[in-house]
């Protein structure tokens, strides 16, 4: 796929493994076979419309950075069949997984990018999408990493360029100081409002949210998760 000279989070190259252990025949036959006709074209203009990506009809457009198993991304897809769904997931073995399913259901409204999502939230119009998903990122534990977080005053001035007035930027972690985190970013830009009015509002999962497997890890290991939901003023 070709790479375009975006730039990329906060200046600084991607962090993070891209793949992990070798593919078996039948996935790597489908990153060769099935992705490319999933994939997004970033060497050619965005359509102003982006429906037009889809071959279904489309009414809202979601983007999921980091989909990791892709649990999340295909319930989500067949849960709203008239929602066009991005996905972004630059690691391997994540993405053949995520296509397998698709290839499975016949789900027709994904859209797939297997790079930094900083580079799709540049190629992406104006006010072009209703709904980001960031859901368990890598939270860089260790302070010294907390810079490679993908929250940043960057990624949230692309984020309120793509999102339309009133969309919604919607984000999951078990990690407190990334939930603090994010909070403290979200609440210094003059773009997003908190829509929470109580407790229950962050500690009770998204509507008709599936659960994913980094989830089921964390509580098995004693944690809790925080689910917050930021509106583009």
């Amino acid at each position: 796929m070709t790479e375009l000279p975006h730039p990329t989070r906060a200046t600084e190259a991607f962090f993070g493994r891209r793949k992990g252990k070798p593919l078996r025949e039948a996935q790597a036959r489908r990153l060769d076979e099935v992705l490319p006709t999933l994939a997004l074209d970033l060497s050619q203009p965005a359509p102003e419309r982006l429906a037009g990506l889809f071959s279904v009809d489309t009414q809202r457009i979601r983007l999921e950075i980091g989909f990791g198993g892709g649990e999340h991304l295909i319930h989500r897809a067949l849960e709203n069949p008239q929602t066009g769904f991005i996905g972004v997931e630059p690691f391997v073995n994540s993405m053949a997984k995520l296509v397998g399913r698709i290839e499975e259901t016949g789900a027709r409204n994904i859209r797939l990018y297997d790079n930094d999502a900083m580079q799709v939230l540049d190629w992406l119009p104006p006010a072009s999408i209703d709904q980001i998903d960031l859901l368990y990122p890598d939270p860089w534990p260790k302070k010294k990493h907390w810079k490679r977080r993908f929250v940043s005053a960057t990624s949230l001035d692309r984020f309120a360029r793509v999102l339309k007035p009133g969309g919604l930027f919607c984000f999951a972690s078990d990690i407190d100081t990334y939930v603090n985190w994010t909070l403290g970013h979200c609440a210094a830009h003059p773009a997003f409002e908190w829509t929470a009015d109580n407790a229950a509002d962050w500690l009770t999962p998204f509507a008709g949210w599936p659960g994913t497997r980094y989830e089921a890890k964390a509580r098995r290991e004693g944690r809790s998760s925080a689910y917050l939901t930021f509106r583009r003023a």
